[in-house]
């Protein structure tokens, strides 16, 4: 194997990337539409700074913003029937039935009041509660690599009580306020109906402690591993009594020998590792499946505890545990990568199917990047291993 096939420098990227554009086209419904969304992407992956109408346009050759501006506004296409494609074209990529669906927010800081769906929230971009827009992604991870698949603008209270601001921000009357985890539901189902294949479903414990949500994931007989607070309230029945307890109380009486070392998986500087505990929970399971509390310690201070509730087949090993857990993170890498990159957090947009639009168009250029990694990577992983040559040791 010589350097440029495992570096990827030989990859025909251009072609692929007319592929991508053929395969969303369906998704617009006039040639000039598929045009402008074609100069669109291909802006997106530039070395623009800012991905706005002007820079993409100057990036174009185009005069003015016009064509940019009005395919996120004034024209008349569907965000969800191109998220959709995106979703197609990144599984058919990435799919595996080991791979894994991750459910998470990210916040867009914002000025002023118009914005659809922005008000004064906690934000985990900015740490602190800021004006800002909060949008629920859905990620699929596999051996292949990670994409953004499925996503959602938070709808607040004040907005969705507001038929003014509604109207102005063009929010459908079909969009009730949703909490982030029933928002995180419908998409986590959808997603199965459609057959995404998904060994476990991983969320942080927004999710995790939302007990409708993994009633819902349970009731499929999908396995998950879901973050949940260290003092999250759990009751069990036990010789005729109620017991109240917590994960932190449940863990902190394992005897050392309980906890095991593993590593939660590749990170940016190398094996993540960790000590990892666990608990069975008694609660009533689907045939075939258990109830697991999971904690993962810090080796540099043992104080840091992350706790999980935990969903699988009966004979699945901690270790199966303790690397979806450690999964979690592609969706963080996707935001990244996509903010930094690719202009995920540029959005000028004001309307509710402006940021979905522009969501949507991102994601396919994040999902063509992803695609071109898995196919280096399906490439690699069907050369036979060789033999690495090594100079003969000299004679004594």
């Amino acid at each position: 194997m010589s350097v440029s096939d495992w570096a990827g420098s030989i990859a025909d990227w251009r072609h692929a990337l007319e592929g991508m554009k053929a395969f969303i086209a369906p998704a617009f419904k006039r040639s000039e539409q598929r045009a402008s969304a074609g100069a669109f992407v291909d802006g997106l992956l530039s070395g623009v700074e800012r991905k706005t109408g002007w820079m993409l346009a100057e990036e174009a050759g185009l005069a003015r913003p016009y064509r940019m501006q009005s395919l996120l506004g004034r024209s008349s296409w569907s965000a969800d029937e191109l998220c959709d494609r995106v979703r197609r074209y990144a599984v058919d990529a990435l799919g595996d039935p080991d791979g894994v669906l991750v459910i998470d927010e990210t916040g867009f800081l914002k000025k002023g009041t118009h914005s659809a769906g922005v008000a004064r929230q906690y934000s985990g971009t900015a740490g602190r509660i800021e004006n800002s827009q909060i949008g629920v992604f859905a990620a699929y991870a596999s051996r292949y690599g990670h994409a953004l698949i499925d996503r959602r603008l938070y709808l607040p209270k004040s907005w969705a009580n507001d038929p003014e601001r509604r109207a102005k921000a063009h929010v459908p009357e079909s969009v009730e306020f949703a909490t982030k985890p029933a928002m995180a539901r419908e998409m986590i189902a959808r997603l199965l109906d459609k057959g995404t294949p998904c060994a476990f479903v991983l969320a942080d414990a927004v999710y995790g402690s939302d007990h409708r949500f993994r009633r819902m994931l349970e009731d499929r007989g999908q396995p998950y591993v879901l973050a949940v607070r260290s003092n999250h309230t759990l009751r069990f029945l036990q010789e005729w009594a109620l017991v109240q307890t917590d994960p932190a109380s449940m863990i902190a009486e394992l005897p050392p020998e309980a906890w095991q070392p593993l590593s939660a998986g590749e990170g940016a500087k190398g094996p993540r590792l960790y000590d990892w505990a666990w608990v069975p929970l008694k609660y009533q399971a689907g045939q075939g499946f258990s109830r697991w509390l999971l904690a993962r310690r810090s080796l540099r201070n043992p104080r840091t505890i992350a706790y999980y509730f935990a969903y699988a087949r009966s004979e699945t090993a901690l270790a199966d545990l303790a690397a979806a857990a450690g999964l979690r993170w592609t969706i963080e890498e996707c935001f990244l990568r996509a903010k930094d990159d690719l202009g995920l957090d540029h959005c000028e947009a004001r309307s509710w199917h402006g940021w979905h639009r522009h969501m949507s168009l991102v994601m396919a250029a994040a999902a063509f990047l992803a695609r071109i990694a898995a196919n280096q990577r399906r490439k690699a992983f069907r050369k036979q291993n060789e033999t690495s040559p090594r100079p003969q040791a000299e004679a004594a």
